[in-house]
């Protein structure tokens, strides 16, 4: 028992030092929240926040993915020449302040750009309302969707574990994503074989020492990876790791 509360005090010391770390992107998204919602007209329960009545950054996301491949979890040339993969939960704040503020600029300068590959492996830590939120992503990977799902998720992300990833609010997410069968979706999110990914993804996290979200690896495409420590409140390090890679 006392063992299992010392590795529990660790993992709440690792997120409270990520959250700081990106805190101050976490605090534009929400200025940025706050002035979509004021200019649409609404209040604080027709957006954002979990709520199923109006999803927040579907033209945006829809923007920013638009013409990238993707296959699963991947966004990106199968064959880039590096690889990027995420450990992320999509309850996570920190996760989605990087959704937000750094990887639009990832995606649309090497991702888009032909450089990297961007991987998405769920690492499921914060609590009920994880798996739900994360099967549904999985089962809209399946019909080429997974990244505008997941953003989208992270745009209008909730309290953790307050009860809102709800059917509804996950139908309302997928209604948004543009070419998604939503009920299709719904079912799948229910299978095996979405369940079983995210076990084996839990499995290989913890194998490559992963204990926080979001946690980042990064090397040579079908090389070996290594850990990306974020320290910085911006995609320099990832920028500077990858010119690294590609020789620059």
């Amino acid at each position: 028992m006392e063992g299992r509360q010392e590795a529990a005090d660790a993992l709440a010391r690792k997120r409270r030092l990520q959250y700081l770390i990106i805190a101050g992107f976490a605090a534009i998204a929400v200025i940025v929240a706050l002035i979509v919602i004021s200019q649409s007209g609404g209040d604080d329960d027709d957006g954002g926040g979990g709520s199923p009545s109006n999803v927040l950054g579907a033209a945006q996301v829809d923007a920013e993915l638009s013409g990238i491949p993707q296959q699963g979890q991947v966004l990106g040339d199968q064959s880039a020449p590096v690889t990027v993969v995420e450990f992320g939960d999509p309850q996570c704040p920190a996760c989605a302040a990087f959704a937000e503020q750094i990887a639009p600029e990832l995606i649309a300068s090497e991702v888009k750009g032909g450089s990297v590959k961007y991987e998405f492996q769920p690492y499921l830590i914060i609590g009920p309302d994880s798996e739900p939120a994360m099967t549904a992503a999985l089962a809209a990977g399946e019909q080429g969707r997974f990244w505008n799902f997941l953003q989208l998720v992270y745009l209008n992300q909730g309290a953790e574990n307050s009860g809102w990833v709800t059917e509804d609010f996950l139908r309302s997410v997928g209604e948004a994503v543009p070419g998604l069968d939503v009920e299709r979706m719904l079912a799948d999110a229910g299978s095996e074989g979405t369940t079983a990914a995210i076990d084996e993804a839990a499995e290989a996290a913890t194998a490559s020492g992963v204990d926080a979200t979001p946690t980042f690896e990064i090397g040579e495409t079908g090389g070996e990876l290594s850990r990306l420590e974020i320290t910085s409140l911006g995609p320099e390090e990832f920028r500077a790791a990858i010119d690294r890679l590609l020789g620059g």
